[in-house]
């Protein structure tokens, strides 16, 4: 029994295969296949662009897929959401669904929007919204290079910006965010309630979700002699608290271990070595599972 997985091809795929090598998974392609190698028999990955893999996985083409949230609420895909991973093509941060318009434009707020033309490969998401907001514009599908359409073609945009460097490139000014989105690990509802797809899925989901934990922490080891313990762990902070063990046969060493930010270790270290503190080492992590 294999597993069917949809994985996003394009702007996502670098992200996620660092991602799943960091999980425990080697995933391999070569050329323009869409049919890439994993190192793990019972999965079979399918490459296709992140937009259609909530349809396909809602459809039961697919079993399971990672796509972004915005892709899901746009195909009105009818999936079981089993994880939330977040990261993205340039940050571990979501990405925003917006309506921009152009830096003079006279529209100020959504309901300025009534009788304008709006660009967007997010047509049900953008017609939902603006019902909820009691306006009526027409809203055309775009091909791509969205941003470029305002003000020649279109009155304004939805769109998804990352750093919003695009935007401001493009002179647009954002009114309105429509909603966060973040990839999401989801199954079709029918593999869910099989057994083995279910366990494979979730088994799949923790090793994935403890590699996005690893991303910004690292490891710290060192040896500590016993009457400077309490001065070292008063100023060292863990994810709960710090393993501490005695050395064999060194009148009353210890070694103290922990897991932390990483951005806080340039501060520790030299406060740690102060404290009594030696043999520091720091070490990178691949997962943390709670």
């Amino acid at each position: 029994m294999q597993l069917r997985l949809g994985l996003p091809k394009g702007s996502l795929q670098e992200a996620t295969f660092q991602l799943f090598r960091r999980a425990g998974y080697n995933i391999t392609v070569s050329g323009r296949s869409y049919h890439p190698a994993i190192d793990d028999p019972e999965i079979a990955v399918v490459l296709m662009r992140a937009q259609e893999i909530p349809r396909y996985v809602s459809e039961g083409v697919l079993d399971a897929g990672l796509s972004g949230y915005d892709w899901i609420q746009e195909n009105e895909a009818r999936v079981v959401e089993v994880a939330e991973l977040v990261y993205a093509k340039q940050s571990q941060r979501p990405v925003r669904l917006v309506l921009a318009v152009a830096q003079d434009s006279n529209i100020r707020q959504v309901t300025d929007l009534n009788g304008k033309r709006i660009a967007t490969e997010f047509v049900r998401l953008t017609r939902r919204y603006l019902a909820a907001h009691g306006v009526t514009a027409h809203v055309e599908f775009s091909w791509g290079a969205t941003e470029v359409k305002v003000p020649e073609l279109v009155d304004a945009i939805v769109d998804l910006t990352e750093t919003g460097s695009s935007l401001k490139a493009n002179n647009l000014r954002v009114i309105a965010t429509i909603l966060e989105s973040t990839p999401r690990l989801h199954a079709n509802p029918a593999a869910w309630e099989d057994p083995w797809k279910r366990s494979k899925i979730e088994n799949l989901a923790l090793l994935l979700k403890g590699a996005l934990a690893a991303y910004a922490k690292v490891g710290l080891k060192m040896n500590v002699p016993g009457d400077r313990l309490a001065t070292v762990l008063g100023i060292l902070p863990a994810m709960k608290q710090p393993t501490v063990s005695p050395l064999y046969n060194n009148g009353g060493w210890v070694a103290v271990e922990v897991v932390i930010d990483e951005y806080r270790v340039r501060e520790l270290i030299p406060a740690l070595k102060e404290a009594g503190a030696q043999d520091i080492i720091e070490y990178p992590l691949n997962k943390v599972i709670p």
